[in-house]
Formats: C-alpha cells, sequence, structure tokens
C-alpha cells in the first residue's frame, strides 16, 4: 500500500544470519535514523505465546493471546523496542525456545497484519531503517531504498552456531519462503548485497553506494 506518512523507510531484508541485523544498526548510526527490527516484534508474539503455555501451531490461540496484548512499539533515540502489557522480554526473545517457534508464528497471516501495521506507523513520527523478511516487498513496498541481504548458506551457519544459537538457517529459510503469507523474497527494485565474505565496514560502504544510487542523498 503507498506511504503518505512524511517520513521514508530504508529497507533491509534477508534470510536468518544473514547480516542483515548488523548492517540496518550500522546504517542507521552513520545515518542518524532509527533502526527498527520488525523480527523482535514476532519473537515478543512468540515469547508471550510460550509465556502463556500456548502452541504456537494453535493459530485460533495465537489470534486469541493477539486481541488480548496491549503491545507498545517505540524507540530509545537509537533503536525499536517492544513491551507487551507493559513487559520487556529483553534477552529472552534470543532464546532456543523462540528461534524454534518464531517462523510458526510469523506465518499467521492475522499476526503479520497487526505488526506489519505497527511497522508502519514508525513513519508517521520519524526516518527508519527497517530489517526482516518482508520490508520491502509488504511493509514498505514504494519506498525506493531496498536492500537484500545474502550470504552464503555454510557462512549463515557458522554465524549462528558463533552466535550460540543452533537452529537449521535451512529450515527457517524454508518456512520464511514458503509460507503462503508474506513470503521471503527479494523485493522488486531492490538491490542484491552479497556479504559473504565482507567485512561489516566493507558491507556498510557497500550499502551506502547501493543508497546513492537509488537516490538517497548520503
Amino acid at each position: 500500500m503507498p506511504s503518505t506518512a512524511p517520513h521514508f523507510a530504508i529497507a533491509i531484508d534477508g534470510p536468518a544470519a544473514s547480516g542483515k541485523s548488523t548492517l540496518a544498526h550500522q546504517l542507521a548510526t552513520r545515518l542518524g535514523l532509527i533502526m527498527v527490527n520488525s523480527g523482535a516484534m514476532y519473537r515478543a508474539i512468540t515469547w508471550q505465546a510460550l509465556q502463556d503455555h500456548i502452541d504456537p501451531s494453535d493459530h485460533a490461540a495465537v489470534i486469541d493471546l493477539l486481541h488480548r496484548l496491549t503491545i507498545e512499539c517505540g524507540d530509545d533515540g537509537l533503536s525499536s523496542t517492544i513491551t507487551l502489557n507493559g513487559c520487556d522480554p529483553g534477552d529472552a526473545l534470543r532464546s532456543e525456545a523462540v528461534n524454534a517457534n518464531v517462523s510458526t508464528v510469523a506465518a499467521i497471516p492475522e499476526v503479520r497484519a497487526k505488526l506489519v501495521a505497527l511497522q508502519r506507523d514508525y513513519l508517521t513520527r520519524t526516518n527508519i531503517v527497517m530489517e526482516g523478511r518482508d520490508i520491502g516487498s509488504v511493509v514498505f513496498p514504494d519506498t525506493p531504498y531496498k536492500i537484500y541481504v545474502h550470504a552464503a548458506e555454510h557462512v549463515r551457519s557458522a554465524r549462528r552456531s558463533n552466535m550460540g544459537e543452533i537452529d537449521s538457517v535451512a529450515q527457517r529459510d524454508a518456512a520464511d519462503s514458503n509460507r503462503s503469507t508474506a513470503p521471503l523474497m527479494v523485493a522488486p527494485g531492490a538491490a542484491i548485497l552479497d556479504n559473504s565474505h565482507h567485512s561489516i565496514e566493507a558491507s556498510v560502504l557497500a550499502a551506502l553506494e547501493i543508497l546513492k544510487q537509488q537516490g538517497l542523498a548520503v
């Protein structure tokens, strides 16, 4: 849907452990923007479902939970924040249980619809760099600033292992790419940035050059 908001979004999409979060953080810092982690929103709903002993595959129960939650999305001046009924899940969002179930929750259309609305609301307040899996294709399809971050599967697997996370990137890729609602894809107009062998600084410089070519004053 076209945006009538007074601000702009830079969309950073890509699969698990591609480096999109690190890139988004670095770009936001360089450009003086707020970095929004859309994945944290889906992780927060997943975390709350697990806290309430709800089976993430029970769509009706997750949707009922969604209706009962007060979700507040804001920022701390640098990055996005999220609370559920006033509670900040914090580091629990990266737990093994959340990792194992977030793709299931994120595939529920009602969850995506609710969170996409909250993601778009950021543009009523500020300019942002938002990372995720459907930012350029669904959340902000009309933004001219789109980058799809890619890295080889073995590189991403090693990154996950180094982070202490044991979930399979291949399984995450399959779940994210094959879901019927907002699947992971290269958005129309997005430039592909392969950072399999880039340093963080090299990735940032490459992304800034892409954004410059896409018309952003950097």
